[in-house]
């Protein structure tokens, strides 16, 4: 075979829901993300693990994402969309019973005009400046979007990774002034929310990326493994170089493994001299540039160099590689490509 298998845990995403739905009060309900594809995991498959293991909300970032999910859960669970009520969307909300978060005085418009009695939450700015309305807004059209039924109301926190970051307290200082008395169920949290304690939990989280092992949820189980195979071995003689441009130079005669992934899988090029793949307990360092397909690393070191060496693994999560190019593990998890053969464990029957 020569394309990397993606392990995928199942049985660890609904532990990690699990976990994070026991930090809450039992009166506080806990939703699951599984935007972009439950992070790249594949939303069919990930979102029945989760409705097994309880959840009943669910929120995707645009109502076309709703479409494979509705198909994987059937009529029940409730699908919110981040992205709320956008023109053209009016179709896929009705038809799939969808909940739109209405972001925007034109959004609550046309939600109210062309779906009148369909269920809504509405998105509140506390300070993050990127969706919902902003306090004034919310002042001036309050009653009237109250007085329609919203199933709640939501905002999200910009630093709750930072625990102890001023922004947090303010931006709930600005939450509780715009929705207090006011009835509504309210979501304010994400992972880094939920973590932060009770003060932050309102009626419903939204726990994302914790479900899937990456940080803030530092107990998180890990998700996923990804094993990539080895095409090739070569004697490389002092002197020589590996890959594109020249960029690595063999100090010493080096065994260079040459593997089945690269750029086009979602193996960023900024690992190239940088990061490293695992035999085993040894690390294998990259050599050279990370090309399309390729990647080249050094097993000099190895007894016996194995059929397949890991990116992903038990010395090597998606933090550990965002560390080391300085990004974040979201971007690493959601760029996994899907060339890889993805085996999936635990969970419910496909």
């Amino acid at each position: 075979m020569s394309s990397g298998i993606l392990s995928i845990d199942l049985d660890a995403i609904a532990a990690n829901w699990r976990a994070l739905d026991r930090m809450t009060d039992p009166a506080t309900q806990t939703g699951a993300v599984v935007k972009a594809d439950a992070y790249g995991l594949g939303i069919d498959r990930v979102a029945k693990a989760l409705a097994k293991a309880g959840a009943r909300r669910f929120f995707v970032a645009v109502a076309e994402e709703a479409v494979a999910l509705r198909r994987a859960l059937g009529p029940g669970p409730q699908v919110c969309v981040f992205s709320g009520h956008m023109a053209g969307d009016t179709g896929l909300i009705r038809d799939l019973d969808l909940t739109p978060m209405l972001n925007s005085i034109d959004q609550l418009t046309r939600h109210l005009e062309s779906l009148p009695g369909h269920p809504f939450g509405i998105q509140l700015d506390s300070g993050m400046n990127r969706l919902g309305l902003e306090p004034l807004e919310w002042q001036a059209v309050a009653e009237l979007a109250l007085s329609a039924g919203p199933e709640m109301l939501i905002s999200h926190l910009a630093c709750a990774d930072e625990p102890d970051h001023p922004m947090n307290p303010r931006q709930l200082e600005v939450f509780r002034a715009m929705t207090d008395g006011t009835g509504v169920p309210r979501s304010l949290s994400a992972t880094g929310g939920v973590l932060l304690g009770p003060d932050y939990h309102f009626e419903l989280t939204r726990p994302g990326i914790g479900l899937y092992g990456a940080r803030p949820f530092a107990k998180a189980r890990p998700v996923v493994h990804l094993t990539l195979p080895v095409i090739q071995l070569r004697d490389v003689d002092a002197g020589e170089t590996v890959g594109y441009g020249n960029s690595w130079t063999a100090e010493r005669d080096t065994v260079v493994a040459t593997v089945a992934a690269g750029y086009a899988d979602g193996i960023t090029r900024h690992l190239s001299n940088a990061g490293q793949l695992w035999a085993g307990d040894s690390p294998c360092p990259i050599l050279g540039r990370v090309s399309m397909d390729l990647i080249t690393v050094d097993v000099s070191h190895l007894a016996e160099v194995p059929a397949t060496l890991d990116l992903l693994g038990p010395h090597q999560g998606v933090d550990d590689i965002a560390d080391t190019v300085g990004t974040i593990g979201y971007e690493v998890l959601t760029n996994l490509g899907h060339r890889y053969l993805r085996r999936y464990s635990g969970g419910p029957a496909a």
